[in-house]
């Protein structure tokens, strides 16, 4: 039954940091959205240290872990509310750009320990702009990271595809497989074909999505055809090489002149009801009942609502995209390799015989710090000024980065290659002796 309050935890915990820091972006300005993922940062790095140095079973670490565990509650808002206080920008003052640019120079301090330690002093500005340094220096490897990730994820899948159609049954697996596949082969196809719709694709842009794609078919021709692939790893590959080439080229919003054309098409339909009366009378008496729940009900789902909006779409999918491979990386790979199904529940241990699985498991220590690091970054990607009322957006910057998202893609299908150079043809070796049955 504690497996079912850890899944909740851990869920409450993702959607308020998911929330809060753009939160602290949108109200308060840069600095203070910096300083609140810097706190947050420290602490759960901290909670981690401490539980990585206490023994498993002492009691010390238990009273700790559960302190924190409750202590996170209120300490979460309280530091939402004290970089806001301390660290946003003033309406009255000067915009975000001006006391960017001005520095050290534009406050005046009377004191040593108050240009020392004081708000806009020393401290505060070599902290707040390492952190941001960090943070736009350590995209690249979050990319990297994150294509190195989906390679293990794509072995794993490769493994276990093998392993359900060598364990009987296997025409049957075979077939399943064949068609999930063809799926996401088809839905892979579908986007490249959106791509190739877009308005932006200069010539160079289309030569390198054609030497990348012609190069995932021969890499995923050869691993079939040599026995060393297989039909999953095979459209697994050629998916994740599309996303990539999907997320370089569009930031997942409509473009003007494409919102101009649904807008013109949508003017010149004639008002019909969306769906059958059956359907919509049901939808209005839901709409009854919604209508009756309480005020308060009514002021959450507008405040999540307004708290999402302050996020980019390519934002929202960057981190769902490696929350999922860096926990399959992290979690579920080593554990169910080691110790079956049951281990995905257990903490990661640092006693393993495999050098990789001892390194994936020290860093799911820390994978809470890790998590804020990768999603301010790629809040920071898109966080731009402008002259207008708002200051400063969450949604409109510029998120660059596209040199390195190429790089990705072909360090991702260069060590897909040299593991197919280096593999062998039994489908039993390699992974597949150390999966186990509960």
């Amino acid at each position: 039954m504690w497996w079912f309050f850890r899944i909740i935890s851990s869920s409450v915990f993702l959607l308020t940091i998911i929330l809060s820091i753009p939160i602290s972006f949108d109200v308060g300005g840069r600095d203070s959205g910096l300083a609140y993922s810097l706190s947050l940062f420290c602490f759960y790095f901290l909670y981690s240290a401490a539980k990585l140095a206490t023994p498993e079973n002492s009691r010390i670490r238990w009273t700790l872990t559960q302190f924190l565990q409750i202590f996170q509650w209120i300490l979460i808002p309280g530091l939402l509310i004290w970089s806001l206080h301390n660290f946003a920008v003033d309406a009255n003052s000067t915009d975000w750009v001006s006391r960017t640019i001005g520095g050290l120079g534009s406050h005046k301090h009377t004191t040593w320990s108050d240009w020392f330690f004081g708000n806009g002093g020393l401290i505060e500005s070599v902290t707040l702009g390492g952190w941001d340094k960090t943070l736009r220096y350590s995209s690249p490897v979050f990319q990297l990271a994150e294509g190195f990730c989906t390679l293990l994820v794509i072995q794993a899948a490769g493994q276990i595809s093998r392993w359900l159609v060598n364990r009987g049954r296997s025409d049957t697996w075979v077939l399943i497989l064949l068609i999930l596949s063809a799926s996401i082969i088809a839905s892979a196809v579908y986007f490249l074909w959106r791509i190739a719709l877009f308005p932006s694709i200069s010539n160079v842009d289309a030569t390198l999505i054609g030497v990348t794609v012609t190069s995932a078919v021969f890499l995923c021709a050869i691993g079939i055809g040599t026995g060393r692939g297989n039909p999953v790893e095979s459209s697994l590959l050629f998916a994740y090489v599309v996303l990539c080439v999907y997320q370089i080229f569009t930031d997942y919003v409509q473009s003007p002149e494409a919102q101009a054309a649904a807008a013109e098409q949508a003017a010149s339909q004639p008002e019909f009801p969306p769906l059958p009366p059956i359907i919509m009378a049901s939808y209005s008496t839901l709409l009854h009942l919604f209508s009756l729940l309480p005020s308060a009900v009514y002021s959450s789902l507008g405040f999540l609502y307004a708290a999402f909006q302050t996020i980019a779409p390519s934002v929202m999918t960057s981190l769902v995209y490696r929350l999922i491979v860096f926990y399959c990386a992290t979690r579920i790979i080593p554990a169910i390799r080691e110790s079956g199904a049951r281990a995905l529940m257990q903490e990661p241990s640092l006693d393993d015989s495999d050098e990789a699985n001892r390194l994936l498991g020290f860093l799911s220590w820390f994978s809470p710090s890790i998590l804020i690091a990768v999603y301010t970054s790629l809040l920071l990607q898109h966080f731009s000024t402008s002259n207008s009322e708002e200051g400063w957006t969450l949604r409109h910057g510029d998120a660059g980065g596209n040199v390195w998202r190429w790089i990705n893609v072909a360090a991702t299908m260069g060590l897909y290659a040299v593991e197919l150079y280096l593999g062998n043809d039994d489908a039993d070796g390699g992974l597949v002796s150390h999966w186990k049955t509960d």
